[in-house]
C-alpha cells in the first residue's frame, strides 16, 4: 500500500520520530521514500544519522512532490505550518493530523480548498511501538486515505476508526490515559514499598503486572471482569484489594478522570 508513496512528516520531535521509527520497523516503506523537517538542525542530523532518511528545515520543498503529509506539530503550530505548504497541496495529496483537539473542519478551511484530510489521535505509548489511536476522516478524504492511515498507525500500536465528535473521548481515554495508568503503576509501587520491597523490585514487579495484565486481555479478548474473576479466589487476597478499591470509588474516579479529559479536549477544541 505504501511501495509507491512517498512520505513526508511535518515535525521531527519525539512523536514524529515514533512514526518514522514505527514504519521503518514494520517495512512499510523505506527510508528512501520518507523526508522529515524541523526547524532545529541538530534535530535533523540526528534523524539523517540515525534512519536514514531526507531532513529539511524546507516545508514547502519537502511537501511539493509527497504522496502523504503528516502535520506532528503542536496545535498552535498548525495554522501557521497549513499557511506554508498550502499553495503545494492539492486534492491528490493526503493530509495526517496528529494535533490534539484540532478538528479536520478547521484544517480544511485553512488550506482554503478541497484537502483530503485525516485526523488521528495517537497516545505516547507510540514511542515504543505500543500505542492508541483513535481516526476519523474529514469531509473529502476517501475510505481508502483513511485505510492508509490507519496502516501507519497500526505500525505504532493499535488503532480504532471512529466518528470525528468522539474524538474528544478518544482523547479523554488513550489520549490522557497514559498518564492515569502512570500514577496507578506508581501507587503499586508505593503500596509494594510500604509493604517492605524495595523501589526498584516494587516499580518492576507494579510496571510488569500493568503490561502482562493489558497483554493478556487483548491476547485473549476475554472480558476484563471473566478475567479479574479468575483472580479472585473466595477469601483470598485479591477479593480483600479488590474491596479496598471499591470502597474508594476507584471505578468511578477513573470514569470521571475520563469524563473530565473528554470535556476539556472539547473546550480546548472551540
Amino acid at each position: 500500500m505504501l511501495t509507491d508513496k512517498w512520505l513526508v512528516i511535518i515535525g521531527g520531535g519525539n512523536m514524529g520520530e515514533a512514526i518514522l521509527k514505527g514504519l521503518l520497523a514494520a517495512q512499510l516503506i523505506k527510508s528512501q521514500q520518507i523526508t522529515v523537517t524541523d526547524i532545529i538542525e541538530a534535530r535533523l542530523a540526528y534523524l539523517r544519522e540515525t534512519y536514514t532518511v531526507q531532513a529539511l528545515t524546507d516545508n514547502v520543498k519537502a511537501v511539493a512532490p509527497a504522496d502523504l503529509i503528516i502535520l506532528a506539530v503542536k496545535p498552535q503550530d498548525i495554522a501557521p505550518t497549513i499557511e506554508g505548504i498550502a499553495p503545494v497541496v492539492d486534492d491528490q495529496k493526503v493530509v495526517i493530523s496528529i494535533a490534539a483537539g484540532v478538528p479536520t473542519a478547521k484544517i480544511e478551511s485553512a488550506f482554503g480548498k478541497p484537502v483530503r484530510v485525516v485526523r488521528v489521535m495517537p497516545n505516547t505509548p507510540a514511542l515504543v511501538l505500543a500505542g492508541a489511536a483513535g481516526l476519523c476522516a474529514g469531509s473529502h478524504a476517501t475510505p481508502a486515505d483513511l485505510e492508509v492511515a490507519r496502516v501507519l498507525f497500526d505500525a505504532l500500536g493499535r488503532t480504532v476508526v471512529v466518528a470525528e465528535y468522539l474524538m474528544d473521548a478518544v482523547t479523554g481515554l488513550s489520549g490522557s490515559g497514559p498518564a492515569y495508568i502512570f500514577v496507578l503503576i506508581e501507587a503499586l509501587a508505593d503500596g509494594g514499598v510500604k509493604m517492605g520491597l524495595t523501589r526498584e523490585a516494587a516499580l518492576t514487579l507494579a510496571a510488569q503486572t500493568v503490561y502482562g495484565s493489558a497483554k493478556l486481555l487483548l491476547e485473549t479478548r476475554l472480558h476484563p471482569g471473566e478475567l479479574k474473576d479468575r483472580v479472585t479466589s473466595p477469601a483470598g487476597t485479591t477479593i480483600a484489594g479488590l474491596h479496598a478499591l471499591e470502597a474508594r470509588a476507584f471505578r468511578g474516579a477513573v470514569i470521571d478522570a475520563v469524563e473530565q479529559a473528554t470535556l476539556r479536549s472539547r473546550e480546548l477544541g472551540q
